[in-house]
């Protein structure tokens, strides 16, 4: 299914209702319920685990100083949660 680009969502829900003879609604379901989940879970929790392929790490980035690219000047860009995803051992290992 490699054509260069990524697979969209659609794409997916389909591969996967293919490979576990799902229908590709209910497997479109699915991955909008591990999304919210993986939403929820950061969010409350701190990180949320995908077995198999990594964790989700909410954090604070720090306020910094920036440049505004156009005009040069000098900005103030203030604190902000954010969400990395940390990729598993298993997952780098098959990646090879």
């Amino acid at each position: 299914m490699s054509n260069g680009k990524p697979m969209s969502k659609s794409q997916l829900a389909g591969h996967i209702a293919e490979e576990s003879g799902i229908t590709k609604k209910t497997a479109a379901e699915i991955l909008d319920l591990l999304a919210s989940t993986a939403y929820s879970e950061a969010k409350s929790k701190g990180e949320f685990t995908v077995p198999g392929l990594g964790k989700f790490v909410a954090g604070i980035r720090k306020a910094r100083t920036g440049r505004n690219p156009a005009t040069g000047e000098t900005i103030q860009i203030p604190e902000k949660k954010v969400v990395k995803f940390r990729i598993a051992k298993s997952a780098k290992d098959n990646m090879i």
